[in-house]
């Protein structure tokens, strides 16, 4: 039986020097690998698996070449290469230039690449990129180091035990790319370094943000417009215009509520929208209730505006001034660094009135923006 291997060598930025060429005598398939000083490209060749160092090892000086192999069900193979090594490229109709081999889909003038070499890079089991380090079977088949233990040390493609087995060729093809940053639906026209570019996805200004509603846990993202709206559809958020507010939030037996959180209001404002949020939760061994706005946006962008809370009853008050915090920012995040006015629910019931079992507590506060 014969098997067939699918190689793929990078070039990296290092002088080309001669033409390369590969000839097989039993086979009428020619390939010709030829290019110039400071050659940047992704050649396909077809190539016994024991033939590349032979191969490369004579033509390839100041010149990195980068190959590795997958299983194939195709026949083509060069059986006589390592004693042809110096031939001179064939001059007739099989020869193929280096621009039309390689037909520069795969390599875009500005180094970005084609959806065929990033399907390379794409584990099989969880489709995301692969970062090293990237496993492989005897027979080539790549995976991720996440989903290696998931499918229990067994290729996924051919069930042959994985091993340890390192595709450290394909990590090299890697650091040799750039990709556009996936959020680049939503405005961002960077190019990254493939290793690079999971770091700016995680501080992308461009990333969708999480559904900021504090009352339940909701899984929908997306920009600031997309958002408000589906807090106004979807969770029934009331909608303020304006930049000062006065809620008055009522329960009849705050004795039992010991963890709640409520979002009051979206405002509208300075052409910003800014969240207003209730929490009931346990500080020690006290109970209390935190307010705190939060602002949907980057964290940049919320420096621009402060805030202030009151609350008070009897003849007493309370009041709160800072920063709103970004959406970016979970609102547990927030209570838990009590970055908020926080009111311990006896100061509450006090507040409230009366004999002290139904809170009534009015919260007033206003939004500007600093100069």
């Amino acid at each position: 039986m014969v098997v067939g291997y699918h190689f793929i060598a990078a070039t990296l930025n290092f002088l080309l020097p001669n033409a390369l060429c590969f000839k097989g005598s039993s086979s009428s398939f020619y390939k010709m690998l030829s290019g110039t000083a400071k050659a940047n490209k992704l050649f396909l060749i077809w190539a016994k698996p024991k033939v590349i160092r032979n191969a490369f090892s004579d033509q390839t000086q100041g010149q990195l070449v980068i190959a590795f192999a997958s299983m194939t069900s195709s026949n083509l193979f060069f059986d006589d290469i390592r004693s042809k090594v110096d031939v001179d490229p064939p001059q007739n109709e099989e020869s193929t230039d280096v621009g039309e081999f390689i037909n520069d889909p795969a390599l875009k003038p500005n180094g970005t690449v084609s959806s065929s070499v990033r399907e390379l890079l794409e584990c099989p089991v969880c489709l995301n990129a692969m970062y090293p380090p990237i496993h492989q079977c005897s027979n080539g088949h790549t995976i991720c180091s996440g989903c290696k233990p998931r499918v229990h040390n067994r290729c996924p493609t051919c069930r042959h035990e994985l091993g340890n087995i390192r595709c450290l060729a394909l990590e090299k093809v890697a650091a040799s790319l750039e990709l556009p940053c996936k959020y680049q639906g939503f405005g961002c026209i960077g190019i990254y370094p493939y290793y690079s570019k999971l770091k700016h996805e995680s501080q992308c200004a461009y990333r969708p943000y999480n559904c900021p509603y504090a009352g339940s846990e909701c899984s929908i993202m997306g920009d600031i417009p997309y958002l408000v709206a589906h807090l106004k559809d979807d969770h029934k958020v009331d909608m303020h215009n304006g930049s000062t507010f006065n809620h008055r939030y009522v329960k009849s037996n705050p004795q039992e509520v010991e963890n709640a959180t409520w979002m009051l209001t979206v405002f509208s404002c300075f052409g910003q929208y800014f969240c207003l949020h209730f929490e009931a939760f346990q500080l020690g061994m006290a109970p209390v209730y935190i307010a705190f706005l939060r602002f949907m946006g980057d964290d940049n962008e919320a420096k621009n505006y402060s805030y202030s809370l009151e609350v008070g009853g009897n003849g007493r008050k309370m009041i709160w001034q800072g920063v709103p915090r970004s959406i970016r920012d979970s609102h547990r995040k927030v209570r838990d660094s009590f970055d908020g006015l926080i009111i311990q629910r006896n100061m509450a019931l006090f507040f409230s009135g009366g004999d002290r079992k139904e809170l009534k507590l009015r919260v007033t506060g206003r939004i500007w923006k600093e100069q």
